[in-house]
């Protein structure tokens, strides 16, 4: 059973001028005083987006794009096959179209066969296609050898990034990223779009090229998908950029936006970050797990309706592909019970298996069993790849680097990670991560849920919930509240959905008015205790805001019956 614990509350005398939900949030974000609450709950694209030749090697990028402009050389864009780095693509795109520079061609890798980063095979073709400046989006930073390898073929690179430089800085004209060590930008947890909207900004702070001051605020819509996709903390200036993302992307004209949100039935003047978060960003990322990017590239590139139509249809087929591939692989891990129940670490793999599906796999098992996952696979050049997730106290990192040998290279933060394995460790993998977390100690130890505040039905109105909305847009640094509705009855329990998927359930507030909460790919027997129509149980959920096919609905959304 999982612990849910009320966090801990505002001394009395803390922000007096706010509302009490208000002054709790605050609380629980470190807010110290009434100007850091006016900033957090104020959002300002002018204070909180900063200037980017405070970046290291900003001025290097500029002036070397801008000379090759000038130049009319010929500008590769080299793009990750993510939805940050499809995003950070398409607005490279944006810009050297509005500034009339047409000679520009963009390479997006394809996953299985070429992997994550800049190949050599990449570089090659590249080369025999003319390119003589190579701009890198979402990667690079770890390519050194390869990108160091281009200057003999005449390309120059310049490499914008947001991932941490493991293997030190590729020695190339320019590279931006703002996790550098000697970098002095005061916000270091941009994702990859982010980090490219700030050589936009650079780059027309120095040449307009006829657009309008201002314009480019317009590719905030692509900024605000990539930061809300990328998981990416949503505070500082990823907050700006989510927040004004939002705002963009409600009033964007991009053809392929509004008829992915006219399929999913979202009305997309009232998007969220939870819409973005669960409909639109998985479509993105579909695409490259299930193998082309194609489609994705050209659903936020297109100009054209047909053309975006295509795409999003292109889209929802590998989308639902996607669930359907990682839903039989779950399946097939559960059907080898003693692999789930007889181990601390969770380990499977099989050379059929997509390495590009294994990290949603490994968060399914490792949220179900609560112990930590690694899963393996073989991509198209053969290499086992996995990913591993941890559902609680254990750190992933720490336990990788604690086996010797075992693996080539591996990745990521304490509870989500990557790997590549040799062929003669692959075998024993299981047994080595097993002896390693009992040699060392590590022990798993489930995170207790927290509760922001304990509220009733009656609370449930649009007045709280736009104090609510203050906070948003919501991720990971700063989390969606949770409340707690204590000893609330049942009015009606049902599930809906094709295939009985999501669950509803009805209760009534002190005036009688029906109260809705809604679990999508919730089913009664996943929460702590079974909802019955007359039983009464606490209630933990969240509260949003539905625009379901143009009706909007305050309603609750399930966490958890206990």
């Amino acid at each position: 059973m999982k612990k849910y614990l009320l966090k801990k509350a505002p001394p009395k005398r803390y922000l007096a001028k706010y509302p009490d939900l208000e002054r709790i949030l605050l609380y629980q974000r470190s807010v110290k005083d009434e100007t850091e609450a006016e900033r957090f709950l104020k959002v300002s694209y002018e204070r909180d987006v900063h200037d980017p030749f405070l970046m290291t090697d900003m001025d290097k990028a500029v002036s070397r794009i801008l000379k090759a402009m000038e130049k009319g050389e010929r500008i590769a864009v080299f793009g990750d096959f993510d939805a940050d780095g499809l995003c950070a693509s398409v607005c490279l795109k944006d810009l050297f179209s509005r500034a009339g520079y047409d000679n520009v061609t963009f390479y997006i890798p394809h996953r299985h066969e070429e992997g994550f980063g800049v190949s050599t095979d990449a570089i090659e073709i590249l080369a025999e296609d003319g390119v003589s400046l190579m701009i890198t989006v979402d990667c690079g930073i770890a390519d050194a050898e390869v990108l160091e390898g281009a200057e003999d073929r005449g390309i120059d690179v310049i490499v914008t990034d947001h991932h941490e430089p493991v293997n030190g800085i590729p020695g190339v004209v320019a590279v931006v990223d703002p996790k550098r060590k000697d970098c002095s930008y005061p916000y270091k947890d941009l994702c990859g779009a982010g980090v490219v909207f700030k050589l936009i900004q650079g780059l027309l702070s120095r040449e307009r090229f006829g657009i309008l001051e201002g314009h480019e605020k317009w590719l905030l819509d692509l900024v605000g998908i990539a930061t809300i996709s990328d998981s990416v903390p949503l505070i500082g200036e990823n907050r700006a950029l989510a927040f004004y993302g939002l705002l963009v992307l409600r009033k964007s004209s991009r053809v392929g936006i509004s008829k992915l949100c006219r399929k999913l039935n979202l009305s997309q003047r009232n998007i969220t970050e939870d819409d973005v978060s669960f409909m639109i960003g998985p479509r993105l990322n579909a695409a490259s797990r299930m193998g082309d990017v194609r489609d994705a590239f050209i659903l936020l590139s297109t100009c054209d309706e047909t053309e975006a139509g295509e795409a999003v249809k292109g889209l929802e087929r590998v989308n639902n592909e996607r669930k359907g591939v990682v839903a039989s692989l779950v399946r097939e891990i559960k059907s080898s019970r003693s692999i789930l129940v007889e181990h601390d670490v969770i380990v499977a793999g099989n050379p059929n298996w997509r390495p590009s599906l294994l990290g949603l796999v490994a968060n399914s098992l490792a949220q179900e069993y609560s112990k930590p996952v690694f899963l393996w696979g073989r991509d198209g050049s053969r290499v086992i790849k996995g990913s591993c997730r941890s559902c609680g106290g254990v750190d992933l990192l720490e336990l990788m680097g604690s086996v010797d040998g075992a693996f080539e290279q591996f990745g990521g933060h304490r509870f989500a990670g990557g790997f590549s394995v040799n062929f003669e460790s692959i075998h024993s993998l299981r047994e080595t991560l097993n002896i390693a977390y009992a040699k060392n100690g590590i022990s798993v130890t489930e995170l207790p849920v927290e509760v922001d505040a304990i509220i009733s039905l009656d609370d449930v109105t649009d007045t709280l919930y736009e104090r609510v909305e203050r906070f948003a847009p919501f991720g990971v640094g700063n989390p969606k509240p949770v409340f707690k509705f204590k000893n609330v009855s049942f009015k009606s329990v049902r599930t809906f959905g094709r295939q009985k998927e999501h669950l509803e359930i009805v209760f009534e507030n002190s005036e009688r008015e029906d109260i809705r909460a809604i679990g999508f790919f919730m089913s009664t027997e996943s929460l702590d205790k079974k909802p019955v129509e007359g039983d009464r149980a606490d209630l933990i959920a969240t509260m949003e805001r539905s625009y379901f096919k143009g009706r909007a609905e305050l309603r609750l959304r399930i966490v958890d019956v206990v």
